[in-house]
């Protein structure tokens, strides 16, 4: 069994947390090598399974990224998270398609490509601060927090990015400076930890990158529920899904539900890799 994983120019031999990947991957008799997934030198039928893991670049190159992935569907080639749930969760309007099968989301409005963007005629009069970003996003690219009191100048900002890309404006929750975000990470759709992520002081983004705080956390069994309910809305095998959202007063305010490359921690949590391992062999089996 041969498995590439996924990874992008940036991070040629993956991160160091997903190369342990392979070595526990050899244990059980199945050779995995970091292959970026934009190497037009690659023969992709030399693979009998990819796993997407460090392809972190895709929102920066979103028409070729979407072309490779038609190209990887018509070869026919098995990939775990599986191409049509990845062609999904690529664009974040699926919030609206959650929010319709009754899953609590944060306050958003969803703005299509416009070349008339107004932000004064959607937003809500009653939001006091808003964040917007793109649909095809992830870590923070190209997303701006903003008091209302300014949004003739983000708009202004933003009516080029809105000619090209889906909006989302959402109403900015200060508790994710206090209370942060919490991601629930599933492998094969059973839980496997939690990671409790808060901004520096004055910052919004909880990414690393930008000075985020990383903590292993443990929900109670009906936040669990709560996250594995968002799970169970993709009706396919899923190898992970890592559900972010603010938990406010018991509630988990969906943020986003990331199928697509996200990090899933494996140094907070012991033996969490090996539990990701086994699920890889339980769907290839």
């Amino acid at each position: 069994m041969k498995i590439a994983l996924l990874t992008c120019e940036k991070l040629p031999n993956l991160t160091l947390e997903d190369q342990q990947l392979i070595p526990t991957l050899a244990k059980h008799n199945i050779e995995a090598k970091a292959v970026i997934w934009s190497d037009k030198t690659i023969n992709w039928n030399d693979f009998d399974y990819l796993i997407f893991r460090n392809t972190w670049d895709y929102f920066e190159k979103e028409i070729e990224f979407i072309i490779w992935l038609d190209q990887i569907e018509k070869l026919g080639i098995k990939t775990l998270n599986p191409i049509e749930i990845i062609k999904k969760n690529i664009h974040k309007f699926y919030l609206r398609e959650m929010e319709k099968q009754g899953i609590l989301i944060l306050p958003t409005v969803f703005i299509d490509k416009t070349n008339t963007l107004n932000l004064e005629e959607c937003i809500p009069p009653h939001w006091e601060k808003a964040v917007i970003k793109p649909a095809f996003s992830a870590g923070s690219y190209l997303t701006e927090v903003f008091e209302v009191s300014a949004i003739q100048e983000i708009n202004k900002q933003y009516t080029t990015i809105a000619s090209e890309k889906e909006l989302l404006l959402q109403e900015f929750m200060p508790q994710i400076q206090t209370l942060g975000e919490t991601s629930f990470i599933f492998f094969n759709k059973k839980f496997s930890h939690a990671v409790n992520k808060k901004p520096i002081d004055g910052d919004f983004r909880v990414q690393s990158q930008f000075g985020g705080k990383y903590n292993l956390v443990q929900p109670s069994q009906e936040l669990i529920e709560k996250a594995l309910k968002i799970v169970h809305t993709f009706q396919d095998d899923l190898l992970y899904a890592r559900v972010d959202g603010i938990v406010i007063d018991n509630d988990l305010y969906l943020m986003e539900i990331e199928c697509i490359e996200p990090d899933l921690y494996f140094n907070l949590s012991k033996g969490s890799l090996e539990q990701f391992v086994a699920a890889i062999v339980e769907l290839i089996a």
